[in-house]
């Protein structure tokens, strides 16, 4: 929603009195601020978003549904006709659920995520006024279903931010869904940074959900909105079918700066789904050690140590500190499997690096006096694994040693990189696994919360 301010909240107020207290008019920015409880007051989850229909046959979009957040970040869909009252700042439903994940029909429009902060025309008094929907005003109708039915829009060109203040200024008006002109058509004039700042807050792997459910166009138009590292990571998070679809249509040169910011297998595993002409393309922009790295990753069987490793594990020489080393895995960038592990090796410590000696565990780092020397405390007992290592034999060894990371090593004893648990776990799931990974075993089933 457009956070237009007091003055302005106070405005769109003034046409749907009472705010949320009314159960038959209310403003989407005021309801997606709201908890949704059962009939027994268990709450539910939290109002995200409101879906509608247009249709060529009726002049006001026809609400249908309420977007709610559960648990786990899951979103799904709430019918309106399970809505029993919008009142005293909260929904209340029948207390019938459906908890398959929400996924966005082609007829359907999100308030705001497509419709808020657009540009629209209005029929104002005689003359048409540029403006942008800052809010969308919903009502119930004596036979309780729920309609569009007015806009909040501010004047196009008076929306400058204030730098004292975040408050923005500009005449605003409510205007009937009637005299909005072209609602429906220009609906994906939305700027994608808009529906990014609604989801801001969202993990990567929420974030991916959420991109999953766009349509293609809009998918592509928030990939190109969200900065490389964003992106890298969300892409990691997707299904394969939709990181080659954001991929391909990406400009060479951000494709191949957005394989540079990701995990390493990760980013050989996108570049193995394409065309080999497509892959050399990209290696060919890419800066010439990372995309070295992919090469070598590309030689090796998917289900094989050398198919699974990272060639990016945290590695150190004999000598640093354990005060050093302790300093390198508390950095914000490395994910929490690499963070558990120090690979010790002889120079160069990029791979392939000199000798590997051994390794040291983070919980053994936390025991030591700061400044020892790490090569004084490595585990040596753990048998390196060898690139053609099986996936099977990979995960025995994990289990067996209570293990989130193995070294991979080439005959001359040389550190190529480190398998981690969750490059197993991404390889011995389902393939279709991203796709279903918050859907309940019986999804079909309506689940009261009663």
């Amino acid at each position: 929603m457009g956070r237009s301010g007091r003055g302005a909240a106070d405005e769109r107020d003034r046409h749907y009195p009472g705010r949320v207290a009314s159960t038959t008019r209310v403003f989407v920015g005021r309801l997606a601020e709201l908890s949704v409880f059962d009939p027994l007051g268990e709450k539910v989850g939290r109002v995200r978003d409101v879906v509608v229909t247009f249709s060529a046959t009726r002049v006001r979009p026809r609400v249908i549904g309420l977007v709610v957040e559960v648990a786990a970040r899951k979103r799904i869909f709430v019918p309106m006709t399970r809505v029993t009252s919008v009142e005293g700042g909260q929904v209340i439903t029948t207390g019938l659920v459906n908890m398959r994940r929400f996924e966005q029909r082609a007829n359907e429009t999100l308030v705001l995520a497509e419709l808020v902060e657009r540009p629209v025309q209005v029929r104002l008094a005689g003359e048409v006024i540029e403006g942008t929907i800052e809010d969308i005003g919903i009502e119930q109708n004596v036979a309780r279903a729920w309609s569009v039915t007015r806009a909040f829009v501010r004047k196009r060109g008076q929306g400058t931010l204030n730098p004292f203040s975040s408050k923005r200024r500009g005449e605003t008006f409510v205007a009937p869904i009637e005299d909005i002109q072209d609602l429906r058509e220009a609906k994906a004039a939305q700027s994608a940074a808009r529906l990014l700042e609604s989801y801001e807050d969202l993990k990567p792997a929420d974030l991916a959900e959420v991109i999953h459910d766009l349509a293609p166009k809009r998918r592509a138009e928030v990939a190109a909105a969200l900065d490389d590292e964003r992106l890298a990571d969300v892409i990691e998070e997707l299904p394969a079918d939709d990181q080659i679809e954001i991929l391909v249509g990406l400009e060479v040169e951000r494709a191949a700066d957005i394989l540079e910011a990701m995990e390493p297998d990760d980013a050989a595993d996108l570049l193995s789904e394409l065309p080999p002409e497509r892959q050399e393309e990209l290696l060919e922009k890419m800066d010439k050690d990372d995309a070295e790295d992919l090469r070598r990753l590309l030689t090796y069987d998917d289900n094989t140590a050398g198919g699974l490793m990272t060639t990016e594990p945290v590695i150190l020489g004999p000598e640093a500190s354990i005060a050093e080393a302790l300093a390198v895995v508390r950095k914000e960038e490395l994910s929490t499997a690499l963070a558990t592990t120090v690979f010790v090796c002889r120079s160069p410590l990029e791979t392939p690096t000199g000798k590997y000696l051994g390794m040291v565990h983070i919980q053994r780092l936390l025991r030591e006096p700061p400044h020892a020397a790490i090569g004084g405390i490595l585990d040596k007992d753990i048998e390196p694994l060898t690139p053609d290592d099986s996936l099977g034999h990979i995960t025995r060894m994990l289990a067996n040693y209570n293990m989130v990371g193995l070294p991979v090593v080439d005959e001359n004893g040389l550190l190529l990189g480190a398998v981690t648990v969750d490059d197993v776990l991404d390889h011995i799931l389902p393939e279709d696994w991203r796709e279903e990974r918050h859907e309940p075993d019986h999804e079909d089933l309506e689940v009261s919360h009663g």
